[in-house]
């Protein structure tokens, strides 16, 4: 494929014996490089969509050795170890990235998230503080929102939640989290309305199914929202609805439910098993 590009390369005289003859050396080569680059760059998409996130890790950390410096490559690295589950190692990428020459305001919205991740809510505050006003984006506005909820700043967290949810066309998971916050808070109305609102952008988001649930529960709402669920989530559903029961004191209706949840899944459910013998004091240590 490469000769093939090369060729078409030289295909701008009248002959091209002619054109190619005129070649230097170092064209060849440049015109070499400017392929692996273009395969280099279809690789590294690769990597950080399809590929298993510790192989990109190591993927990106040995094209690093061979091009230091490369901001795209430190890009996908940070990247990649916040896929592998290692916030804290993507947050130091994410540093040099931002302090690299070639840094954005979007590589700043980008270390906050690992920050986040990593637990580093202090850092990932003064982080957003250096986006300006400006960067607009629905990753910024939502990264906002979680650091506002961290310091119980709740009208904040609402503004930039609402910010968020009307800047992506997938909003499901940012309305999740806001009913989660809203759950938190113990404004058990309005996280119910939040998390229909995700399921109705995506039916299959169980989390926002179980936080529905949890939601409804809290109100004494004993009975399943419709929603489209599998058996085995309707099971699953069931058993966190029996477990809010019981916490409130309503332990009859959370027994009822166990054996609901017991009955319904397709298979042996041990945990709503066990929940149910412990009520019947039959626990066998």
């Amino acid at each position: 494929m490469r000769h093939s590009v090369l060729v078409a390369l030289c295909l701008g005289g009248t002959a091209f014996v002619a054109g190619c003859q005129g070649n230097t050396d170092a064209a060849v080569q440049r015109a070499v490089k400017d392929v692996n680059v273009i395969d280099q760059s279809n690789l590294n998409d690769i990597m950080l969509t399809v590929g298993d996130p510790n192989e990109a890790v190591s993927y990106f950390q040995g094209a690093l050795q061979k091009d230091p410096g490369r901001v795209d490559l430190m890009r996908g690295l940070g990247k990649s170890l916040v896929r592998a589950g290692k916030p804290v190692e993507a947050a130091r990428v994410w540093e040099q990235v931002v302090a690299h020459a070639e840094g954005t305001n979007e590589d700043r919205v980008m270390l906050a998230d690992a920050q986040i991740r990593g637990n580093q809510w202090d850092k990932a505050k003064a982080t957003l503080n250096t986006v300006p006003p400006t960067h607009e984006t629905y990753d910024r506005y939502r990264l906002e929102a979680m650091v506002a909820d961290s310091e119980k700043n709740w009208k904040k967290a609402d503004s930039f939640y609402e910010i968020a949810s009307g800047l992506t066309t997938k909003p499901a998971g940012v309305l999740n989290n806001w009913g989660f916050s809203k759950l938190t808070r113990k404004d058990y109305p309005g996280a119910e309305r939040l998390f229909a609102q995700a399921l109705k952008y995506e039916p299959g988001l169980f989390t926002a199914k179980n936080n529905l649930v949890m939601a409804r529960a809290a109100q004494r709402k004993y009975d399943l929202p419709v929603v489209d669920m599998t058996q085995t989530e309707r099971a699953e559903l069931l058993y966190t609805m029996a477990l809010a029961a019981i916490k409130q004191g309503d332990v009859a209706v959370g027994k009822g439910l166990l054996q609901q949840a017991v009955d319904t899944h397709p298979q042996h459910f041990e945990a709503a098993a066990r929940s149910l013998a412990a009520l019947d004091g039959n626990v066998v240590n």
